[in-house]
C-alpha cells in the first residue's frame, strides 16, 4: 500500500504509513528520517491526521532535539582534521568537473572539481564514501579476528561473518547464526566492539531479547547494562 505525505503546520512533511503489523496507531521521530506515522490498515488517514494534530506539541519537541541531533554532523573543508583508526582524511581540489575516491596507504584522499564549494553537498557525499571505504578496509582486518577470539573463548557457534555500511543498528545474527556487523564499528572503542559482537554471538543460542538472552550476555560481557547504556551515546549516522 502506497504511503501517504501530508503537512502540517508548524512540523511540517509527516509520512503516514499502514502496516498489517502494526497494532496501534504510532509516531516516531528520528535523525535524518523526520516524522512517521505508522498506523494499522483498520485505521484511516483521517483518524492518524486528527492523532498527530493533538501530539504535535510533543512532535515539535522531539523535533527540536532531533535538530541538535543533526547539527552534530560534520561539515568537512580543508582545513578539517578527520582521522580513522589508521587513515588520514586528505582534500584537493581538481581540475575537470569529476570526483575521485582514493585509499592511498594511510591517507582517504578525495579530490572534487575546483569550481564546486567543499560545502556542497555532492563534495560531502564523497568525502563520506571515502571514509566510509577506509572503515570498511580496517573493519576486515579487525572483526573476523575478534569474533573467532570471543566466539572460542566463550564456546559460541557461528557460520560466517558479513560486514556491512548498515547505519540503523550495530550488527545481527541471522537464525541460520550468520553474524553481520556494520563497518561503523571502526568508530567505537574496542571494548563496545567487543560488547557489540558478544551480543550478536548470543543469539546464536538465544534467539530473541528475552530473560535468557540478557542473563547469557550479563556472563559474558560482565556489565551488559552499563555498556548497552554507553553504546547509547553513538549513532552510526552521525560524524
Amino acid at each position: 500500500m502506497q504511503n501517504k505525505i501530508i503537512y502540517i503546520k508548524g512540523i511540517g512533511e509527516i509520512e503516514l504509513k499502514k502496516s498489517i503489523r502494526a497494532k496501534r496507531l504510532s509516531i516516531k521521530v528520528k535523525p535524518f528520517d523526520g516524522v512517521l506515522a505508522v498506523l494499522p490498515n483498520s485505521v484511516s488517514y483521517k483518524t492518524a491526521e486528527a492523532f498527530i494534530v493533538e501530539k504535535q506539541n510533543w512532535i515539535k519537541k522531539s523535533l527540536d532535539k532531533m535538530a541538535e541531533h543533526e547539527e552534530k554532523l560534520t561539515v568537512f573543508t580543508e582545513t578539517t582534521e578527520f582521522f580513522t583508526r589508521s587513515h588520514k582524511l586528505k582534500l584537493e581540489k581538481a581540475k575537470g568537473n569529476r570526483f575521485y575516491v582514493q585509499i592511498i596507504d594511510s591517507e582517504v584522499r578525495i579530490k572534487y572539481p575546483n569550481n564546486i564549494n567543499v560545502r556542497d553537498e555532492r563534495v560531502q557525499t564523497g568525502i563520506r564514501k571515502g571514509i566510509e571505504r577506509a572503515w570498511l578496509i580496517e573493519a576486515w582486518e579487525i572483526l573476523p579476528g575478534k569474533v573467532k577470539d570471543l566466539a572460542e573463548k566463550h564456546g559460541f557457534k557461528y557460520k560466517n561473518l558479513n560486514i556491512k555500511n548498515t547505519k540503523s543498528r550495530w550488527g545481527s545474527c541471522s537464525h541460520d547464526d550468520k553474524i553481520s556487523l556494520s563497518l561503523h564499528l571502526m568508530r567505537l572503542p574496542d571494548y563496545l566492539i567487543d560488547y557489540i559482537i558478544l551480543h550478536e554471538l548470543c543469539h546464536t543460542i538465544e534467539k530473541n531479547h528475552g530473560k535468557g538472552f540478557w542473563a547469557l550476555l550479563e556472563k559474558v560481557s560482565g556489565n551488559a547494562k552499563g555498556l548497552r547504556k554507553e553504546l547509547r551515546a553513538y549513532d552510526a549516522r552521525v560524524y
